[in-house]
């Protein structure tokens, strides 16, 4: 158990005696059936960013240095489904997955025999609270050395008003003194083992909350409260699902970046990267950035190659050069793609097809015929798409609705392919300097655009990450002028071979 022994600041020593705890448990409560979100299966099941939601939860106190165990009580009936799910993902502090009782209170008196007696430092977490931070899982062991029970919540952003039972206001409390409670509660066994004793002598007795318990039945008792986020939402709604994936999103947004080229060639020496559409662009900045690591890769496009990504054959041919090549495909990757604007009643119907082809059969063709590959490697397939992914623009529908496809295909593809240990994201950079968005949109100012060699870079970082199921966005930093890269010309009329660049 590795805790910072220093109070917490302008602490006061719940007791005197000395506390020296033998561990320090987490509790996971995943006993929801998901009736509010109108569910087949309990809501902690749920995948969200291409993981089950309590599959999220629990990599938080997994990777917490300060957890020692993990107990989970699961829904009723649904014991099998959550040990499978951890096993799997290789959690080694879970010691017990046991059903959960009827009420709140029967849930945690089974909780407290499971972790047995002794002194123990003791979190209880919701499963459906996904985006808890490792820092605030931290601080709620830390101030657990200077108090006996520890709270997490958020100041009120709502004016908070209380009403009578004809719904007329009776107060409203001044909001500087209110907090929204979140979890982990935290607590000292003892504490909470002596409260819920004394709660067993109330006939009225029903818990909710564990903090509550121990500040009804045991009033003496300081209750720390530390800072919680507002990222650590409860997914109880059809909405909050939404948010939570999203709230994924964007902390995705800045894949895991290694420190030094080290590193980088650490994780890239012996990889085979095949790259569709890796003659220009992003997706030619990748395959050279990827091979200064010493990854093995295969750049394909229609000009250099002769390789047509909507076409069976090319696909099957190209990843078979790379796989005879080098014995393995550890990431395929997918930039290929043409933009043609105008007004759809305008298109004809050759210009429409072909933009059909390339930007959404033609990766649908490459995640078929790459699975069998990836499957060995457990490998991943990167997608693209455009900032007009989330909302159609005039004079370029099809584009974007190609592009909307495609992280919906992403989304698909990452929970498909999650039982064979295939990854599938998708990077979504905002308006790059390519050779496709030259020719769509003529010269622009390069302050105003992301140089390919970021997304690259992005992209780069994604491939050699753990995600999946997740559309990354690729931003300029904030008042800051990324260099362009200067616009390069095809070798021939068609664009097919070069890489996506977002639009708008």
């Amino acid at each position: 158990m590795i805790q910072d022994h220093s109070p917490a600041l302008g602490a006061t020593p719940a007791s005197p005696a000395l506390w020296r705890p033998s561990r320090t448990v987490a509790v996971i409560l995943a006993g929801g059936t998901g009736t509010r979100l109108g569910l087949g299966i309990p809501k902690q099941l749920l995948k969200i960013a291409g993981k089950p939601i309590i599959e999220h939860t629990l990599a938080i106190f997994e990777a917490a240095p300060e957890i020692d165990e993990i107990i989970v009580l699961m829904a009723t009936g649904h014991v099998p489904d959550a040990q499978q799910i951890f096993d799997k993902a290789g959690f080694r502090k879970v010691t017990k997955v046991i059903e959960g009782g009827d009420t709140r209170n029967a849930t945690t008196r089974i909780a407290l025999d499971a972790v047995g007696e002794g002194d123990v430092n003791i979190l209880f977490h919701d499963a459906v609270r996904p985006l808890v931070s490792g820092r605030i899982v931290r601080e709620c062991v830390n101030a657990l050395w200077s108090y006996s029970a520890v709270d997490v919540a958020i100041p009120s952003a709502d004016t908070i008003i209380q009403v009578d039972e004809n719904d007329c206001i009776t107060d409203i409390p001044v909001r500087s003194a209110l907090r929204r409670g979140q979890t982990p509660q935290a607590f000292r066994s003892p504490t909470i083992r002596e409260a819920y004793r004394i709660a067993e002598g109330d006939p009225n007795f029903a818990a909710t909350d564990d903090c509550g318990v121990v500040l009804r039945y045991l009033p003496g008792t300081p209750i720390k409260v530390i800072d919680g986020s507002d990222e650590n939402i409860k997914v109880t709604h059809p909405v909050d699902v939404h948010l939570a994936d999203k709230l994924f999103q964007l902390a995705a947004a800045q894949a895991p970046r290694l420190t030094d080229h080290r590193s980088y060639s650490e994780e890239l020496i012996g990889r085979t990267i095949v790259v569709f559409g890796g003659s220009y662009g992003i997706g030619h900045e990748l395959t050279e950035l990827a091979r200064r690591y010493g990854a093995q890769v295969f750049p394909f496009s229609r000009s250099t190659t002769g390789t047509h990504v909507e076409r069976a054959g090319d696909v099957e041919a190209a990843l078979k050069t790379a796989f005879e090549a080098t014995g393995r495909i550890d990431h395929v990757v997918v930039t290929a793609g043409i933009l043609e604007r105008g007004a759809l009643a305008e298109m004809d119907e050759e210009t429409m097809d072909r933009l059909l082809q390339v930007n959404f059969v033609g990766p649908v063709t490459i995640a078929r015929q790459a699975l069998p590959y990836l499957q060995q490697t457990k490998g991943q397939l990167l997608l693209y798409t455009s900032s007009s992914y989330t909302r159609g623009r005039a004079r370029y529908a099809l584009y974007s609705a190609t592009k909307a496809a495609l992280v919906n295909l992403t989304q698909a593809l990452a929970d498909e392919w999650a039982d064979v240990g295939v990854r599938v994201n998708c990077i979504n950079p905002e308006r790059t300097a390519t050779p496709m968005r030259t020719r769509a949109f003529g010269e622009e100012p390069e302050h105003t655009l992301l140089a390919a060699e970021a997304v690259a870079q992005s992209s780069l970082d994604v491939l050699i990450s753990d995600l999946t199921g997740q559309v990354i966005d690729v931003r300029r930093a904030q008042g800051e002028a990324t260099q362009a890269v200067p616009a390069q010309t095809p070798r021939v009329a068609d664009e097919t071979n070069v890489a996506s660049a977002t639009v708008g």
